[in-house]
């Protein structure tokens, strides 16, 4: 009987000894989103393709900005109501997703 314990004791042990912590390794990722050059415009030089077709897709929408980089894409600050967002198109009035 006294083996039976003694034994039971040993594996017990044994078993704790074998337990071990893991080290946690915390890990940042970075997430850079390099944008195009915008430069602002005035209204009045937007394309005509893409104010119809502002019309068309948003009839109450107000450009509030405009900006135009080197590709001849084109930011719009539009605000619709009492929200306000960006849209992007195309020199052609096609809608660009970004």
């Amino acid at each position: 009987m006294k083996n039976l314990f003694l034994s039971a004791a040993i594996v017990l042990g044994s078993l704790t000894s074998f337990a071990s912590t893991t080290q946690v390794n915390n890990t940042i990722v970075k997430t850079i989103s390099v944008e195009d050059e915008y430069t602002e415009i005035k209204l009045e030089e937007l394309p005509a393709a893409i104010t119809e077709s502002l019309k068309k897709a948003y009839p109450e929408a107000v450009i509030t900005k405009a900006y135009k980089n080197e590709k001849s894409e084109y930011k719009l600050d539009v605000t619709v109501g009492d929200k306000v967002g960006n849209l992007f198109a195309n020199a052609d009035g096609t809608w660009i997703k970004k």
